[in-house]
């Protein structure tokens, strides 16, 4: 399988991601990223949201890759380990989770039903890079920490970047893909 493409599947959390976001750049940059499409950004249900990535893992080629972002972090752990089946964990070379929100944080969505407590008793069954900022409001470093511990991702710090958004001025976010890409490389090569 060696110098295969990866397909991507972007994950955003809260609210989608909007023009400026680097998910949002990323898929502009290249088709084989594809957004999923999940039922209700307005009010994520963990349920909903782990069945409509099921569904989206099942209808893509491998190797599969996930950009999340956010509650798409959460999502991606939740899905791995309660919802995919050995044959879906198959098609996953690894997935990138920047800014893992904290639902226990002031500032967590109200209206995100069932993401809590997050699942920290076993490791990923994929490689993982989990990004954080110093300054995020919605998950701090300790958080992110102890899901990268947990989860057996590598840790990635950038320093004071808010919630890693389209407000953090990324931009295309070259060393964001860079990371991305590893994370397949060393599975499908």
């Amino acid at each position: 399988m060696s110098g295969q493409k990866l397909n991507t599947l972007v994950l955003p959390g809260y609210l989608n991601s909007g023009a400026g976001h680097w998910q949002t750049r990323w898929e502009a940059l290249d088709p084989a990223f594809a957004r999923v499409r999940m039922p209700d950004w307005d009010h994520p249900s963990r349920d909903a949201w782990c069945r409509t990535l099921d569904a989206a893992v099942a209808a893509a080629e491998a190797p599969v890759v996930f950009a999340a972002h956010s509650l798409g972090c959460l999502t991606t752990a939740f899905w791995a380990l309660h919802y995919a089946s050995a044959a879906q964990l198959a098609k996953v070379a690894g997935a990138l989770l920047v800014a893992v929100p904290d639902p226990a944080e002031p500032h967590f969505p109200p209206d995100a039903a069932g993401f809590a407590p997050v699942p920290l008793t076993r490791r990923l069954p994929f490689a993982t890079i989990v990004v954080a900022s110093s300054d995020d409001p919605y998950g701090g470093v300790p958080f992110s920490q102890s899901c990268a511990n947990a989860w057996g991702s590598r840790w990635i710090g950038l320093g004071a970047r808010g919630h890693i958004n389209a407000d953090s001025g990324l931009g295309d976010w070259d060393e964001g893909r860079s990371w991305l890409a590893s994370l397949g490389a060393a599975r499908w090569a």
